[in-house]
Protein backbone atom coordinates (compact mmCIF):
# COMPACT_ATOMS: atom_id res chain seq x y z
CA UNK A 1 0.00 0.00 0.00
CA UNK A 2 0.95 3.56 -0.44
CA UNK A 3 1.04 6.62 1.55
CA UNK A 4 1.85 9.74 0.56
CA UNK A 5 2.33 11.74 3.47
CA UNK A 6 3.94 15.48 4.45
CA UNK A 7 8.12 15.21 4.25
CA UNK A 8 9.64 15.15 8.32
CA UNK A 9 13.19 16.07 8.93
CA UNK A 10 13.75 12.32 9.68
CA UNK A 11 13.16 11.44 6.18
CA UNK A 12 16.40 13.38 5.19
CA UNK A 13 18.48 10.56 4.94
CA UNK A 14 16.36 8.36 2.60
CA UNK A 15 15.40 11.32 0.14
CA UNK A 16 19.30 11.36 -0.11
CA UNK A 17 19.40 7.84 -1.00
CA UNK A 18 16.96 8.49 -3.87
CA UNK A 19 18.57 11.19 -5.02
CA UNK A 20 22.33 9.32 -5.04
CA UNK A 21 20.79 6.54 -6.54
CA UNK A 22 19.52 8.66 -9.58
CA UNK A 23 22.76 9.71 -10.23
CA UNK A 24 24.52 10.10 -12.81
CA UNK A 25 21.24 9.20 -15.68
CA UNK A 26 18.79 11.62 -13.78
CA UNK A 27 20.85 14.12 -11.57
CA UNK A 28 24.37 15.35 -11.95
CA UNK A 29 26.57 15.04 -8.81
CA UNK A 30 27.32 18.27 -8.88
CA UNK A 31 23.43 19.13 -8.16
CA UNK A 32 23.93 16.92 -4.90
CA UNK A 33 25.07 20.08 -2.79
CA UNK A 34 21.72 22.26 -3.77
CA UNK A 35 19.13 19.37 -2.93
CA UNK A 36 21.19 18.99 0.73
CA UNK A 37 20.82 22.72 1.30
CA UNK A 38 17.25 22.91 0.08
CA UNK A 39 16.37 19.45 2.49
CA UNK A 40 17.99 21.38 5.13
CA UNK A 41 16.35 24.79 4.73
CA UNK A 42 12.95 24.49 2.64
CA UNK A 43 11.56 20.90 2.75
CA UNK A 44 10.00 21.91 5.92
CA UNK A 45 8.58 24.71 5.46
CA UNK A 46 6.88 24.03 1.74
CA UNK A 47 5.17 21.27 0.88
CA UNK A 48 7.52 18.47 0.06
CA UNK A 49 5.55 14.92 0.33
CA UNK A 50 7.58 11.35 0.69
CA UNK A 51 5.72 8.43 -0.83
CA UNK A 52 5.71 5.87 1.21
CA UNK A 53 5.57 1.61 0.62
CA UNK A 54 5.90 -1.20 2.71
CA UNK A 55 7.20 1.53 5.52
CA UNK A 56 10.18 2.47 2.76
CA UNK A 57 10.29 6.01 1.25
CA UNK A 58 10.17 5.47 -2.12
CA UNK A 59 9.17 8.70 -3.75
CA UNK A 60 10.06 12.30 -2.67
CA UNK A 61 8.81 15.87 -4.50
CA UNK A 62 7.00 19.19 -3.72
CA UNK A 63 6.03 22.41 -5.05
CA UNK A 64 6.47 26.47 -4.42
CA UNK A 65 4.00 29.23 -5.14
CA UNK A 66 6.07 31.38 -7.05
CA UNK A 67 6.32 35.16 -5.88
CA UNK A 68 3.63 36.17 -8.66
CA UNK A 69 1.12 34.27 -6.55
CA UNK A 70 -0.05 32.83 -10.29
CA UNK A 71 2.44 30.34 -10.47
CA UNK A 72 3.65 26.61 -9.18
CA UNK A 73 6.98 25.63 -9.60
CA UNK A 74 7.17 21.75 -9.22
CA UNK A 75 10.60 20.86 -6.30
CA UNK A 76 13.11 18.47 -6.65
CA UNK A 77 10.85 14.96 -7.57
CA UNK A 78 12.72 11.23 -7.80
CA UNK A 79 11.78 8.44 -7.57
CA UNK A 80 14.00 5.75 -6.20
CA UNK A 81 15.80 4.34 -9.55
CA UNK A 82 14.94 0.67 -9.44
CA UNK A 83 11.53 1.35 -8.95
CA UNK A 84 11.01 3.74 -11.87
CA UNK A 85 7.93 2.31 -14.36
CA UNK A 86 6.00 1.40 -10.95
CA UNK A 87 3.34 4.48 -10.80
CA UNK A 88 5.15 5.97 -8.41
CA UNK A 89 6.24 9.11 -9.97
CA UNK A 90 2.92 9.24 -11.87
CA UNK A 91 1.42 8.85 -8.03
CA UNK A 92 3.57 11.91 -7.10
CA UNK A 93 2.89 13.92 -9.75
CA UNK A 94 -0.81 13.56 -9.51
CA UNK A 95 -0.72 14.39 -5.87
CA UNK A 96 1.39 17.50 -6.72
CA UNK A 97 -0.66 18.73 -9.25
CA UNK A 98 -3.94 18.47 -7.09
CA UNK A 99 -2.24 20.72 -4.59
CA UNK A 100 -1.59 23.00 -7.26
CA UNK A 101 -4.84 23.50 -8.38
CA UNK A 102 -5.96 23.43 -5.07
CA UNK A 103 -3.88 26.89 -4.20
CA UNK A 104 -6.10 29.89 -4.45
CA UNK A 105 -4.99 31.99 -7.71
CA UNK A 106 -2.46 29.40 -9.42
CA UNK A 107 -2.84 29.35 -12.91
CA UNK A 108 0.44 27.28 -13.96
CA UNK A 109 2.70 25.04 -13.07
CA UNK A 110 6.18 25.37 -13.84
CA UNK A 111 9.75 22.78 -13.55
CA UNK A 112 12.50 21.85 -14.98
CA UNK A 113 13.51 18.35 -15.75
CA UNK A 114 16.19 16.83 -17.71
CA UNK A 115 16.50 15.22 -21.03
CA UNK A 116 15.33 11.18 -19.54
CA UNK A 117 12.09 12.88 -17.60
CA UNK A 118 10.67 15.53 -19.81
CA UNK A 119 8.27 13.38 -21.89
CA UNK A 120 7.12 12.00 -18.68
CA UNK A 121 5.97 15.18 -17.47
CA UNK A 122 4.45 15.34 -21.17
CA UNK A 123 2.03 13.04 -20.89
CA UNK A 124 0.30 15.21 -18.06
CA UNK A 125 0.03 17.97 -20.69
CA UNK A 126 3.38 20.10 -19.84
CA UNK A 127 4.57 21.96 -22.64
CA UNK A 128 8.39 22.74 -23.60
CA UNK A 129 8.99 26.32 -23.21
CA UNK A 130 12.83 26.20 -23.75
CA UNK A 131 15.67 23.82 -23.65
CA UNK A 132 19.34 24.97 -22.55
CA UNK A 133 21.89 22.46 -23.70
CA UNK A 134 24.12 21.40 -20.94
CA UNK A 135 21.92 23.22 -18.30
CA UNK A 136 22.48 21.13 -15.83
CA UNK A 137 25.99 19.97 -16.31
CA UNK A 138 27.71 19.10 -19.47
CA UNK A 139 25.58 16.50 -21.20
CA UNK A 140 22.83 16.91 -19.39
CA UNK A 141 20.61 19.35 -20.81
CA UNK A 142 17.70 21.02 -19.15
CA UNK A 143 14.16 21.32 -20.14
CA UNK A 144 11.61 24.22 -18.98
CA UNK A 145 8.44 23.35 -19.02
CA UNK A 146 4.75 24.25 -17.85
CA UNK A 147 1.33 23.44 -17.69
CA UNK A 148 -1.59 26.00 -17.62
CA UNK A 149 -3.94 25.23 -15.30
CA UNK A 150 -7.61 25.76 -16.59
Amino acid sequence: MLTIRPYRAEDREACLVLFNGNMPRFFDESEREGFVAWLDDQALRLPYLVIERDDRIVACGGHAVQPDGSSVAMCWGMVGNALHGQGLGRALTEARLAAARATPGVRRVVLDTGPHTHSFYARFGFKTVKVTPDGYAPGMDRWDMELKLD
